[in-house]
């Protein structure tokens, strides 16, 4: 008798380092901490990532902000993670922090080769995330940039979203967006209208990307540092 498996629950943490000290911590985590990161059990999926500054999807980076993408085996090693050692040398070293946990209710593409499994209903009157990423190619980068500030404003003025975040592997070429939104109506709203609509079209009537992914998640917890 076969058992079900597990379902994919992301961890994303969002981190602004104090200065100093601190600041060489982050970046020593940030260059050598995913070693040991891949020791966690129930780990399926990693990616230690950098940010815009103040956190924005512009070309100049951030020193002091840096992003962490997991995905685990099942709720109880998502939570067991959250609470680890690992995380928790961390949290002396942060200006803010958040932490959030996510089920995917829809999800298509790749991310360097994984897949995250959809297993969630769709929440109704819930708070929802999406998370965009994208290797963008070589000779479309140019191209790709200057679709990106009209949506970033967008963005800013668009109805019901509660928090987002501009990442990125790499500078330049692969870069990955998080946004929390109040409902699947505000999210939807932004994604089909302006000039985010503009930028997706483009990007794919132009082929920028040689690898992508698109996940909507229900949102199943989030916390922030120093605890709320």
């Amino acid at each position: 008798m076969s058992s079900t498996p597990a379902p994919d629950i992301a961890v994303v943490v969002l981190m602004e380092y104090r200065g100093g000290t601190h600041l060489l911590w982050g970046w020593w985590r940030f260059l050598f901490g995913r070693f040991t990161l891949q020791r966690m059990p129930g780990l399926r999926f990693a990616k230690v990532m950098g940010s815009g500054h103040q956190g924005g999807f512009g070309l100049r980076p951030s020193f002091d902000r840096h992003g962490l993408f997991c995905v685990f085996s099942g709720q109880e090693t998502a939570e067991a993670f959250l609470q680890s050692d690992w995380l928790r040398r961390i949290g002396p070293h942060l200006k803010a922090g958040r932490w959030l946990t996510m089920e995917a209710f829809s999800s298509r593409g790749r991310w360097s080769g994984h897949e995250i499994k959809a297993s969630a209903a769709p929440p109704v009157d819930e708070p929802v995330v999406s998370l965009t990423r994208a290797s963008i190619r070589w000779s479309q980068a140019l191209r790709f940039w200057k679709l990106a500030p009209p949506a970033e404003a967008s963005l800013a003025n668009a109805g019901g979203c509660i928090l987002s975040v501009g990442l990125g592997e790499a500078p330049f070429f692969r870069q990955a967006t998080l946004t929390v939104w109040d409902s699947i109506a505000a999210m939807n709203a932004y994604a089909r209208s302006g000039a985010h609509e503009v930028a997706i079209r483009a990007a794919y009537d132009g082929r920028h990307f040689s690898e992508s992914m698109f996940v909507r998640w229900r949102l199943l917890a989030t916390g922030e540092w120093p605890d709320d």
